[in-house]
């Protein structure tokens, strides 16, 4: 893992030609409800079966609730090798200090709200994107 990078830095980013491959490891509900434009839902107990799926990212940015989590997530990414080339980093703060703007699937208001016992960053307001 490269470092932390800060939710100002991501959102900059996202607007650049070299914009990051941003992996959002909360549950797909959760992913539903609310996340950064673009972002990819992996969640955390899949991203061992899923990695390889990156090999051809220059840039990985990690995302969580609160940067707990992510960091864990950039760990694996940069230790994978078919990553290992890649700039890895982790958002800090999580979506928690995140202001930009959030994407939300219109469909997740419909369902019912998840279980958060499986989730140990998840909240339980079932309203709140993390």
């Amino acid at each position: 893992m490269d470092d932390e990078i800060t939710p100002e830095e991501v959102e900059s980013l996202l607007e650049t030609e070299e914009r990051p491959r941003v992996v959002d490891i909360r549950s797909p509900g959760q992913f539903a409800r609310g996340h950064i434009p673009g972002s990819e839902n992996v969640p955390f107990e899949e991203l061992p079966d899923r990695i390889a799926e990156f090999t051809d990212a220059d840039r990985i940015v990690t995302v969580c609730p609160h940067g707990k989590a992510s960091v864990q997530a950039a760990q694996l990414f940069a230790s994978y090798e078919g990553t290992a080339d890649a700039v890895v980093e982790s958002l800090d703060g999580g979506l928690e200090a995140w202001d930009g703007p959030l994407e939300s699937d219109e469909a997740a208001s419909e369902r019912p709200p998840r279980d958060s016992t499986d989730d140990p960053e998840s909240t339980d307001d079932p309203d709140a994107p993390f």
